[in-house]
């Protein structure tokens, strides 16, 4: 052993302190799902852009004439009665959607029906101070797409009075088939021969986000939101920064800084997924509560801008747009914005992609934005390792710092009374802990000192 070994022995002694003192911090590089997810859910945001507009369409009428002609035709037919009266409304159905235009007539005077129409995504908060960072296409749609929307929606609505209409007028019930037939007609009629206006189009952008209060009640608000910048939608650089007027200190994510992630690494997906939004059999409560699917970075791709992209894994929907990407430390790595088709149109399972985090800092390069957490959200991220580690007064402590910075800190009220109980009940392991490790890692500093002091000797009486 020689006087040059030293150095390595030093780098060795650094670090294992380092780690020593990791352990006695509670510090973990990488966090389970439920960390994650209880570290980052108070900053993910439902983004909801709505769209309102009259649309105005020509009144019709029925041809009472050919209408009348065409029953007469059917009563001849039937002289022995043994055609049932199924079988003859659907003779007229069939001869209303096969020529329309001699049944249904325009008339001079228009129906004024108002609609709205309404895109949900997702976002997430990146300062206290109310920016939000999303997709541009949630935003962003074309005017053509918009419209096209709305007349569809005004024609389902019309449609739907019209054929109860003519269930009312003819004493009848149509079944799906009959109905499918009528929507069908409909569709031709106003297609060929009604013009539909749309007037008076005006879009509000809002974000939506949970709030707490006492007695663990939770609330959901809902603020206007101002476009501070944004790129294009896919294939352009499809990020838009909103902000809203925030009268507390609002929770964040962090963002990571530097390469993109590895091929491999875990990841942890927030959103609103549609199908889970618009379910029926979920309560409009728990809306407000996102969704977190889990994947793996399966490639790192580039778009045909040339910028690269983040292949996943991940299940997204319709909704997931603009929800944040978070790596195994809770940092924002990337932004969900698109999937893969099938043949039949539908989304291909496990085959999505997320702008990275790079091209989001562009933009709040751009509009002079630094994205960091704010005091409300370090401290609430000290609390929750101080609870995972079950040091209940000390993580008290820093949630009560987070509730007077912002008094509707989703979840602060839960984790305040969880606390309060388990130090009631003695279950606080503060003290216990932290004295075990600094225990042990004084005896490790110990030995790695013993050691090296005889390596020192060894080598000197060598020299000697």
């Amino acid at each position: 052993m020689t006087p040059s070994r030293l150095p390595l022995i030093l780098s060795l002694f650094t670090l294992l302190l380092a780690t020593v003192h990791c352990l006695a911090a509670g510090e973990d590089p990488k966090m389970s799902g439920v960390e994650n997810y209880a570290l980052n859910r108070p900053g993910v945001v439902m983004i909801r852009t709505e769209y309102t507009a009259s649309v105005y369409v020509n009144s019709m009428k029925m041809d009472n004439k050919a209408f009348n002609t065409l029953l007469d035709s059917i009563q001849n037919l039937d002289h022995g009665g043994g055609v049932p009266p199924e079988q003859k409304l659907d003779i007229v159905l069939r001869e209303m959607n096969n020529y329309p235009a001699r049944f249904f007539q325009t008339t001079f005077d228009y129906i004024k029906q108002p609609e709205q129409i309404t895109s949900i995504g997702t976002g997430f908060f990146i300062t206290g101070d109310g920016y939000v960072a999303t997709n541009c296409h949630l935003i962003d749609r074309e005017d053509a797409f918009i419209r096209r929307q709305f007349i569809l929606s005004a024609f389902r609505q019309i449609t739907e009075a019209s054929i109860a209409a003519l269930e009312s007028s003819w004493a009848t019930h149509f079944n799906e088939q009959q109905r499918s037939l009528l929507y069908n007609t409909y569709a031709s009629v106003y297609s060929r021969l009604f013009s539909m206006i749309l007037y008076d189009l005006k879009k509000n952008i809002y974000v939506v986000y949970r709030s707490d209060s006492g007695n663990q009640h939770s609330d959901t608000i809902k603020r206007l939101a101002d476009i501070v910048i944004k790129g294009q939608p896919m294939p352009g650089k499809d990020i838009a920064i909103l902000k809203i007027a925030a009268t507390e200190e609002m929770p964040v994510l962090s963002l990571a800084h530097g390469d993109l992630p590895n091929v491999g690494e875990q990841l942890f997906v927030y959103g609103y997924p549609g199908p889970v939004t618009n379910n029926d059999f979920v309560s409009a409560a728990s809306a407000i509560e996102p969704t977190l699917t889990t994947g793996i970075v399966s490639a790192i791709k580039k778009s045909v801008g040339g910028w690269p992209l983040v292949q996943m894994d991940a299940n997204i929907n319709h909704g997931s747009s603009g929800g944040p990407v978070c790596n195994e430390r809770g940092e924002v790595v990337g932004l969900t914005t698109f999937g893969s088709l099938e043949s039949n149109g539908g989304l291909a399972a496990g085959l999505n992609f997320a702008v990275p985090v790079t091209i989001l800092d562009e933009y709040l390069d751009s509009a002079g934005i630094t994205a960091s957490p704010g005091t409300a959200t370090r401290r609430f991220a000290r609390a929750l390792d101080s609870y995972s580690q079950h040091q209940y007064r000390t993580a008290l402590k820093q949630f009560e710092t987070v509730l007077r910075l912002n008094s509707h800190y989703p979840g602060i009220y839960t984790y305040i009374a969880d606390c309060r109980e388990n130090i009631k009940v003695g279950n606080d392991q503060a003290a216990g802990g932290v004295v075990n490790v600094l225990i042990i890692g004084a005896l490790l500093l110990l030995l790695v000192g013993g050691v090296a002091a005889l390596v020192i000797r060894r080598s000197n009486g060598q020299r000697a």
